[in-house]
This record gives C-alpha cells, structure tokens and sequence, in this order.
C-alpha cells in the first residue's frame, strides 16, 4: 500500500487552515500531518515533521512565506532531510512577484486562495510527483519579471551533452517526458534518464528549478 502524502498547512488565519485540514483530509492518498501560523513555526515543522507538501500562505506575521520558502532549502537543511519535500505557496493576487521570488527560493508553484477543493487535490498530487502547479506559460510570464538581463551559463551547463541540452530547453518550455520524447525522438524512459542526470549535474532538485535556471542564466528563450 502506497503511504499517504504528508501536508504540512501554514497560513495565519485559523479559520483557512481548518477548512484546508477538512479538504486535504478528505481526500484519498493523503493527510495532515501538522499546522503551523506563521514562517518561523512552519520551517520548525518542516525539520521537525519532514512532510512532503507545505502549503504555504505567501503573507503572515513574524515570517512571511517567501522567507520561510528560503529557510526550508537552505542546502544545510535539505541535506539534513529524510525525504523531499515541495512547496505550494498560497497568495491571493495571480501572478503574485512574490510568489515568484519563492519558486526561485525552491517552491514549485502557487495557488490562489479561492481555488477549489478538486484544483488543490491535484495541486499537491502534481508537485509531489516533482512538477510544477502552473501552467509553462503563466510560470514563464511570471519568472520574466524577476529576470531581466541575461546572464552567463554556469560552468555546470557547459557539462551537459549536446542531447542533455535539447533534453534541458524542452523541459524548461514547459513539456512533459512523453513530449519531450517526440521532439528529441527518443524513449519517453531515456528522456527521464536525461532528466535525471541533468538535475544531478547542475544541482538542481526537481523540473520546476530547471525552469527557474533556465531564467536565471538566460536559456529560457532559445539562449
């Protein structure tokens, strides 16, 4: 039997994180494993319960979400951890620049407070599954805000195959194995072989961040 995915809800309105403690709970495959009101609870929880999925209101006292964001992937705190572990930041502004600031700290998207309960479900489900929760163009849009020259390719890209790098610029528009697969023709396995090596190579955790570099150093567009 599969284990449940663990939640972890942060947000400072107790009367929001009841009513998503009733939904996640609801739904199969997963549970809530604890509740935190504002960033600094959150990233003690995250050490200390080790959940897979924090939801994480972007706007909270003491420490908002962008920062606690920071703290839970800090590299000495991820290389202290049992398990991976994602986060979903919640805003209530679409295409929110701080939103964007905590994907490029290491969450793997955002959702407007008012989604629904079906929308959620499948939002924890896509980036436990190591996927980002927007769509390739809203996260492109949002990304180009933070990023606005071009910056040189780390010496890591540089050791990247001629394949890794079609393999690298597909992911980074946003398509999936079995599209990556069609365009570079190759088995949608040894495209997530590439995936894989590509993530260890340049460092990075999941798809979501390869976006995020592929901003950063300008190989977002064809760089």
């Amino acid at each position: 039997m599969t284990a449940p995915i663990r939640v972890l809800l942060v947000d400072d309105q107790e009367l929001f994180r009841e009513g998503v403690r009733v939904i996640v709970d609801a739904q199969e495959g997963m549970e809530v494993v604890g509740t935190a009101a504002d960033g600094v609870e959150a990233v003690r929880l995250v050490d200390e319960l080790e959940p897979d999925v924090v939801l994480m209101d972007i706007r909270m006292p003491e420490m908002d979400g962008v920062e606690a964001t920071r703290q839970v992937f800090l590299p000495e705190r991820v290389a202290r951890r049992g398990r991976a572990v994602r986060v979903i930041v919640l805003t209530t502004f679409n295409l929110d620049d701080r939103a964007a600031t905590a994907i490029r700290h290491g969450a793997s998207g955002f959702l407007l407070k008012g989604t629904t309960p079906v929308m959620l479900r499948d939002a924890i489900r896509t980036v436990h599954a190591g996927n980002a929760v927007l769509a390739p163009t809203d996260l492109s849009a949002l990304l180009d805000t933070q990023f606005r020259a071009p910056a040189t390719p780390p010496p890591s890209y540089q050791g990247l195959t001629d394949k890794e790098r079609d393999v690298f610029a597909a992911v980074a528009r946003g398509l999936s194995n079995q599209e990556i697969a069609g365009v570079v023709f190759l088995s949608e396995s040894t495209v997530k072989t590439h995936v894989g090596a590509i993530l260890r190579k340049l460092g990075l955790r999941d798809r979501v961040q390869i976006v995020v570099f592929a901003h950063e150093h300008g190989l977002a567009h064809g760089g």
